[in-house]
């Protein structure tokens, strides 16, 4: 059973691995769908996923040119899904053919509105050729009318919408002074493109019809915010593209065998105030065990 559906207070979400079934497309893991009460179309677009665990990379391994398997490994690798309860699911990835990287990720429904994620994973090998481990998800959106991504910088909300793939992408904290090096040969892609714009608390948000998506960390280091217009493809109904509001952790320096772990939680709501979207992150850093 590759993936299952899960109704919690306002939230219906159907989580799953990798692979295919009905309209789903094989590759995309994570959330597969996700509704409202207040809002039935799928905020994710339906054949791939949102929270979807897309690139293992360090900078040094690249495909060979006429080959796409390393760089989007984690759809190619095997994983499997499991049902944990009635509201928590866990996808586990043994080690991957090229980076040996083995994760758990788990997704735990929370009344009313709420799916907490956790993301354990660790190195089973030395291979990482410029010592950096980087991690990538990918959530593709259902066609909205505003593709931006806002968030707290320089002390006031920041609106970040690229102009095109794979320019301007990436958004660090103020504080990340790490910088990544690639082969000369590396693909450009949207963890190569730095924006000039800089987040202070670890979270964002997107609208979604009369709905709105927040994404918040338990953390600031390592954590990044990338944007891609147009990630998801193309909606020919709405004729407009389906942009990808995902994010990244890196980590500068690992052990092999040692386990590494980080947190988020995602609420999907009715539209409310830029204050109740603090007051919601504050909530959460404050009480999460």
């Amino acid at each position: 059973m590759p993936s299952d559906t899960f109704t919690v207070g306002d939230l219906t979400a159907i989580v799953g691995d990798n692979d295919a079934k009905g309209d789903h497309r094989a590759g995309y893991n994570g959330l597969w769908s996700l509704t409202h009460k207040a809002e039935k179309t799928n905020v994710f677009v339906p054949a791939v996923a949102g929270m979807n665990l897309e690139h293992i990379f360090d900078g040094e391994t690249i495909d060979a040119p006429d080959k796409t398997d390393l760089f989007f490994e984690p759809r190619r690798a095997k994983m499997t899904f499991r049902k944990v309860s009635d509201r928590e699911a866990e996808l586990h990835q043994p080690p991957t053919p090229t980076f040996h990287l083995e994760s758990w990720t788990t997704f735990k429904l929370v009344e009313p509105d709420a799916i907490d994620f956790t993301f354990r994973f660790q190195a089973h090998q030395h291979v990482f050729k410029r010592d950096y481990l980087g991690l990538f998800w990918a959530s593709y959106l259902n066609a909205p009318d505003d593709k931006s991504l806002y968030f707290r910088g320089a002390g006031s909300w920041q609106q970040h919408c690229t102009p095109t793939h794979n320019t301007l992408s990436t958004v660090l904290h103020e504080s990340d002074q790490f910088k990544l090096t690639f082969h000369e040969k590396h693909r450009d892609c949207l963890y190569k493109s730095f924006s000039p714009l800089r987040y202070s608390q670890p979270l964002y948000y997107g609208l979604f019809r009369g709905m709105i998506l927040i994404l918040m960390f338990d953390r600031t280091e390592g954590i990044r915010f990338t944007h891609s217009p147009s990630g998801g493809g193309f909606n020919a109904t709405a004729q407009t593209s389906n942009p990808a509001w995902d994010f990244q952790y890196i980590l500068p320096k690992y052990e092999v065998a040692k386990p590494y772990e980080f947190r988020a939680r995602l609420i999907y709501r009715e539209r409310c105030s830029r204050a109740a979207v603090l007051a919601e992150y504050e909530s959460w850093r404050t009480n999460r065990k």
